[in-house]
């Protein structure tokens, strides 16, 4: 069996695309995404040996970021950055959301108190705040 170089390649399975285009370390990792249902092909749910083809739309979560891209060259082969963000175009609307979002979380506070009981100190603020002085 040989081996197909890009420019014959008309579909590559899902899971291997993702690898190749560097959105997961292992093809393991991003068979459990795609099983997880963090990969959504064309709106709707894939199975990981999902056959993908130039022009498609393909939705995934990392952590809190949600992208969308549109495959623009298939590769079965995992290379370097630089090649492997050739194989995709994020949409305009994925990068502003995702901005719009990551500066959300920026704007959050780093530490929620905990709920639990209160310190010696926060205890005689509760008392002075209900006793009115």
């Amino acid at each position: 069996m040989s081996k197909e170089t890009d420019n014959t390649l008309n579909r590559v399975r899902i899971d291997k695309w993702l690898w190749a285009a560097r959105f997961y370390k292992t093809r393991a990792v991003a068979k459990q995404a795609i099983e997880g249902g963090k990969v959504q092909c064309e709106g709707t749910r894939v199975k990981p040996s999902k056959e993908v083809e130039v022009g498609m739309e393909i939705r995934l979560r990392q952590g809190f970021d949600e992208k969308t891209v549109v495959i623009t060259a298939l590769s079965d082969q995992r290379r370097g950055a630089p090649e492997a963000q050739k194989l995709y175009q994020e949409t305009e609307d994925s990068v502003a959301q995702r901005e719009k979002e990551a500066l959300a979380r920026k704007s959050q506070p780093k530490h929620w108190p905990t709920p639990g009981r209160p310190t010696k100190k926060q205890r005689r603020q509760i008392h002075k705040f209900k006793q009115g002085e």
